[in-house]
């Protein structure tokens, strides 16, 4: 590995990437925060205002400081962004993305957008890339990218500096790999950003990764860090359900938002207050609690997820996912099968003796391997065939038995080593979730390893040779997706509308159901809301048949709402149709019914049992509610960055938006505030702009807003 070159000015790094890759420049970054947004956004600057110059930049997740809509939105918007959002630049290319004025000489390719940002965006729409996440280094290369610059932690400085990767080690490593391979030209380029939470592990680089460090200060930034969601009811719903599916001793995969936010919580009820989640859980199921997974977590989950989010901390400083696996196949298969555990003793000497990882008398692999595992100290050396530590030699035999316990005694360590409780390719949360990684003890920030996403989501490698140890690592998996829209046949459809305009991206979620599918103790749920609201009116989630799948019918395995649970493995056409009729809201049933019949995949005297027909919002918050006074069920279980304030606010302005795409709504909401005619607190009115409202519609919503505080 070469030495880099150090710049201390991205000015100069840019002049230097230009001056070295001559013609268009294809440049790759990583998806959401590990993107270098100073020097992508000072190469843009330039290439745009030289159209002789191309660029393309392929990507993921562009993330943008939120930006109101309304005038409203961004009276409201300003100070809470430049309090949670500091100092953060936005890369300008989304803001002409965005704007729809991107020069002709730059285009921008991405394999995942921010939910929902950019439906109407021909550009955006246009240069998706449809890929599995396992398959983007394979995709990026297909661009024929030859620059990639990516955000680096750093510790130290000069000859002493180490980097990582951070949060995105995810796909750069298997990009450099493949494009080198290929003998293709890659200029590789890290921008500190002193910010960036230092990651070990597979994340932890030598400067020399890199062709081209840059130390420039203004590579440091906040890092983005979006607040926490309010978790609605049917997140809870959803999450407690989900929460009953998990197997003590497994392994959890969850994503971000008010839905990972909802299974942690419930994940930390069904620990803590077992009595309270087993009571909850009897509430909100009418075939009762059979099969359901109740009890506290005596082993505790490992976390192996594309995505380490909040809930995952969360879930790790509540002691719920601590169960280590280690990087040694038949020492993990020994830890699952009971016959060894964390603690060293001289029996697991013994053990590992007769399975043949070891010999005796130990050979230097043998003593590396088990100094390396933490199994004997590091202070044992192998000297004239004896082992020895302090001046004190013990003979190197291990079958008989005194001189094991005498080696026992001197020579073993306390615990197993190298333990990880969670394996995470990139992350994303709000700013006290990367200040508890930036201070986290070393010893504990040991046990999260960020790294490669083809370890992650995939059982297979291209070597071959890792499926055996992930197989054992990752018993009684469950893998937990959300979706947009399921089918009556099971096929659900994630990533974009009937018409083909993309929402957000395919991402992992294939690779995912694909090892539910193989791996044989796991299992994968598929999670929605039952309906979705828009200018359209309510919809139900559930439907018949779509016009677009990010997922077939024939991997179809557990799909759970709100409302409930639907175990569709290995069920047939009939039968698959019953359940999720069973867990679809209420107002919609009858029709799903018809549709069925309709279509000859139901028989024609079926009548959907009773037990399942008070599926609606009001039954659901009449069995929730009592717990959420009880405080188990909290509007922000892991906090909030705004105030209580701004809280009230954004719960108005939410009323208001939803009446606008709803006449019948509005005009409701227009009559109640004629009648009572209630007046905002002036700082809220001073906060939104409406202190001194004189227009007649400036009046008008300043007496709408305060008619839904």
């Amino acid at each position: 590995m070469t030495s880099p070159l150090f710049i201390d000015s991205i000015e100069a790094a840019v002049d230097h990437v230009l001056d070295t890759v001559s013609g268009d420049i294809v440049l790759g970054i990583p998806l959401a925060i590990g993107k270098p947004n100073p020097f992508v956004n000072a190469l843009y600057r330039r290439i745009k205002a030289n159209p002789a110059r191309r660029l393309r930049i392929v990507t993921a997740l562009s993330l943008e400081k939120p930006v109101g809509k309304s005038e409203l939105e961004q009276h409201f918007l300003g100070p809470l962004v430049e309090r949670v959002f500091e100092d953060y630049p936005d890369l300008l290319y989304v803001k002409d993305l965005r704007a729809g004025a991107l020069p002709p000489n730059v285009e921008v390719r991405e394999f995942f957008m921010k939910t929902g940002d950019y439906l109407g965006n021909p550009a955006a729409q246009q240069n998706y890339i449809s890929t599995n996440y396992t398959f983007v280094a394979r995709d990026m290369a297909v661009q024929g990218m030859n620059v990639i610059a990516q955000a680096v932690a750093a510790r130290g400085e000069g000859e002493a500096m180490r980097l990582s990767l951070s949060s995105n080690p995810e796909v750069t490593f298997e990009v450099v790999e493949k494009l080198r391979n290929a003998g293709q030209p890659l200029l590789t380029v890290g921008v500190v950003n002193r910010k960036m939470p230092f990651m070990p592990n597979g994340a932890e680089v030598e400067p020399g990764f890199f062709d081209l460090v840059i130390t420039d200060p203004a590579g440091t930034h906040a890092v983005f860090a979006p607040p926490n969601n309010k978790v609605s009811l049917a997140d809870y719903a959803i999450g407690l359900h989900a929460a009953s599916l998990v197997a003590d001793g497994g392994t959890l995969q969850i994503g971000i938002g008010s839905l990972g936010d909802a299974i942690a919580q419930a994940l930390i009820v069904r620990d803590r207050q077992g009595d309270a989640f087993r009571a909850i859980l009897e509430s909100l199921c009418p075939d009762g609690t059979a099969g359901r997974e109740l009890g506290r977590f005596d082993q505790g989950l490992y976390g192996c997820s594309e995505m380490f989010v909040n809930g995952f901390l969360k879930l790790i400083e509540a002691g719920i996912i601590r169960r280590e696996v280690f990087g040694d196949v038949l020492l993990q298969q020994l830890v699952n099968d009971g016959e060894i555990d964390e603690v060293v003793t001289p029996a697991m000497l013994s053990v590992l003796l007769r399975h043949g990882r070891i010999r005796s008398p130990l050979v230097p692999d043998d003593l590396r391997w088990l100094q390396h595992w933490g199994i004997l100290r590091p202070e044992v050396t192998l000297e004239e065939g004896q082992l020895a530590i302090d001046g004190k030699r013990l003979r190197n035999d291990l079958v008989d038995p005194e001189n094991l316990a005498r080696i026992g005694e001197t020579m073993l360590g306390g615990r197993l080593a190298h333990g990880i409780f969670m394996t995470g390719g990139f992350f994303l949360g709000p700013r006290d979730f990367y200040e508890r990684l930036r201070t986290m003890p070393p010893q504990e920030l040991a046990k999260i390893d960020m790294t490669r996403i083809d370890f992650i989501n995939q059982l297979y490698s291209e070597d071959g040779t890792q499926g055996a140890l992930k197989r054992v690592q990752r018993r009684k998996a469950r893998f937990m997706n959300t979706t947009m829209i399921v089918t009556l046949l099971g096929a659900a459809c994630s990533d974009a509308l009937e018409s083909g305009q993309v929402v957000s991206g395919v991402g992992g979620q294939y690779n995912f159901v694909a090892m539910a599918h193989a791996l044989p103790d796991a299992r994968l749920l598929m999670m929605l809301r039952a309906t979705h609201d828009n200018k359209d009116g309510l919809k139900s989630s559930i439907v018949w048949n779509y016009g677009h799948v990010t997922i077939p019918r024939h991997l179809r395995d557990i799909v759970v709402t709100e409302y409930g649970v639907a175990d569709l493995r290995g069920q047939s056409d009939g039968e698959v149709i019953k359940r999720l009729i069973a867990i679809a809201d209420s107002r919609f049933q009858d029709e799903l019914v018809r549709q069925a019949k309709a279509h000859g995949k139901l028989e024609a005297g079926y009548e959907l049992p009773e037990r399942y027909r008070h599926n609606l919002p009001q039954a659901l918050e009449d069995r929730l509610e009592p717990w959420v006074q009880a405080g188990l069920l909290p509007d922000f279980p892991f906090g909030t960055d705004l105030t209580e304030d701004e809280l009230k606010i954004v719960r108005a302005l939410k009323k208001l938006k939803h009446a606008s795409q709803h006449p019948a709504e509005m005009v409701t909401l227009i009559l109640k505030s004629l009648w009572e005619g209630k007046e905002a607190p002036l700082p809220y009115l001073e906060r939104l702009g409406l202190a001194d409202a004189h227009s007649f519609k400036d009046l008008f919503v300043r007496r709408l807003f305060a008619n839904n505080l």
